[in-house]
């Protein structure tokens, strides 16, 4: 132990004269940075390291690497997985200091931003333009961090995923060497499209340093509406009917009773509907005709509809709230999966048996994207968090042909049932690419199965 100590403290003196002594966190000061965004996974980081640029980023992996201590990459730690957090003690490399943003490309229509920057910078760096990524943590989340995890959010029937925005990447093997191919052509057919395989990895192959960006059109002539519905299966068939009936769709989300009732009853959240409902479903359009459409797809059913800011505000309130209600009612498990658009309605309405069969007493909050066939589903244990609840939900989605992980990847959570949703063949590629990125085995060990 005495001379493992010694050799930390002289990595650690190596790291400082990197990156310098205040941006070297170690013991108490380190430990923000090893516990996730919902308490459940705690960690502990042998340091805490925060380069300013990518040399520096650079510098650290080429010191990591060669001295064969394991880095686990971090943004903004908005992760629900755990695959942000040192939770073997390795070093922490945080990204928070890489906020360089440039000018719009208004020829393009794209902006480079460095890892640290938020999504919400990014956002606003136009005011006629937009990042098409909208994510409730969208003000802390960073773009390294929503590209390493392909982040999704509500606009995804739209523009698709993170993956879709980027027009190139730079990044840090964990040798130290950097790539990088941010020229934004939209036309290369140069070679291997790394950016795009990046996105997703879960900082196990790189760790990205900054990003090429597209921008999309402001939308205007926004419209909002929650429709109360009786059951997930009708709400889903009227999602269906929004997709093919009003051209200007942007969003189609949902939420139920149960979680509404939670933050009614600790947040003080008025109902959205005079006359309360199972489930509800929210739309949101844009375009000269989307206050008609919707009021055509509508028709006789309970629906609140909001043009103004301030109104459409309210009624989003609904569905961005649902993710603390769990949190009212104890430490949640978040799962995040997704089933065939023909077996979505059969998913999001068995779930919560499913739960109930492993665990008579959990509380089962379910809400998310109906449109790209995601469902969100809050757990709050009653007995023992032993992955019975993981096996319950990831076996009902591997029996629909679905996904473990929709949007917030494997992470530490999800690693042990990967086999579920992916091939041993595919198992297999996976751990040949992730080799050739980094074969000493340096970012994210234990995360993604090697």
């Amino acid at each position: 132990m005495v001379r493992y100590n010694e050799y930390m403290e002289a990595l650690t003196a190596s790291l400082v004269g990197i990156v310098g002594p205040e941006h070297v966190l170690t013991g108490d000061a380190a430990a923000g940075y090893a516990v996730d965004w919902t308490g459940r996974f705690r960690g502990r980081a042998a340091a805490v390291v925060r380069p300013r640029d990518t040399g520096e980023v650079a510098a650290v992996l080429a010191l990591c690497s060669g001295a064969g201590v394991a880095v686990v990459p971090q943004g903004g730690n908005t992760g629900l997985v755990g695959g942000g957090v040192p939770l073997h003690g390795e070093v922490l490399l945080s990204l928070a200091r890489l906020t360089g943003l440039s000018p719009v490309d208004r020829d393009a229509s794209q902006v480079s931003a460095g890892a640290g920057v938020t999504l919400q910078r990014v956002a606003d760096a136009a005011p006629d333009l937009d990042l098409p990524i909208q994510i409730a943590s969208r003000e802390s989340a960073t773009v390294g961090g929503a590209v390493a995890t392909n982040a999704g959010g509500v606009r995804v029937l739209r523009y698709g995923p993170m993956r879709a925005q980027l027009r190139g990447i730079e990044a840090v093997l964990s040798d130290g060497t950097v790539v990088s191919h941010l020229a934004g052509l939209t036309k290369d057919n140069t070679g291997y499209d790394y950016p795009s395989l990046l996105a997703g990895s879960e900082g196990t192959l790189a760790v990205v340093t900054g990003a090429r960006l597209r921008l999309v059109p402001r939308l205007r002539d926004n419209v909002t509406a929650i429709i109360g519905v009786d059951d997930l299966p009708a709400l889903h068939e009227l999602a269906r009917q929004a997709l093919v009936s009003v051209p200007g769709l942007v969003c189609a989300e949902f939420f139920t009773a149960a979680g509404l009732s939670v933050l009614q009853a600790h947040a003080g959240l008025a109902p959205p509907l005079p006359a309360p409902s199972p489930a509800y479903l929210l739309l949101d359009a844009a375009g000269p005709g989307a206050l008609d459409d919707l009021a055509d797809l509508i028709g006789d059913l309970p629906a609140a509809v909001g043009e103004s800011a301030a109104d459409r505000r309210r009624l989003w309130s609904y569905r961005e709230r649902p993710p603390e209600a769990a949190g009212f009612l104890g430490v949640p498990l978040k799962l995040d999966v997704s089933a065939p658009a023909a077996r979505w309605a059969e998913l999001a309405s068995s779930v919560g048996a499913a739960v109930a069969d492993a665990d008579p007493g959990a509380r089962v909050i379910t809400f998310g994207h109906v449109a790209d066939g995601n469902v969100h589903v809050n757990i709050v244990p009653a007995g023992p968090a032993d992955g019975r609840h993981e096996d319950s939900v990831f076996s009902l989605v591997a029996s629909l042909g679905g996904s473990i992980s929709a949007e917030h990847g494997i992470g530490a959570l999800k690693a042990p049932w990967l086999h579920l949703a992916r091939s041993e063949a595919e198992r297999t590629l996976f751990a040949r690419i992730r080799g050739a990125f980094d074969p000493t085995g340096t970012l994210n060990p234990h995360v993604l199965p090697r």
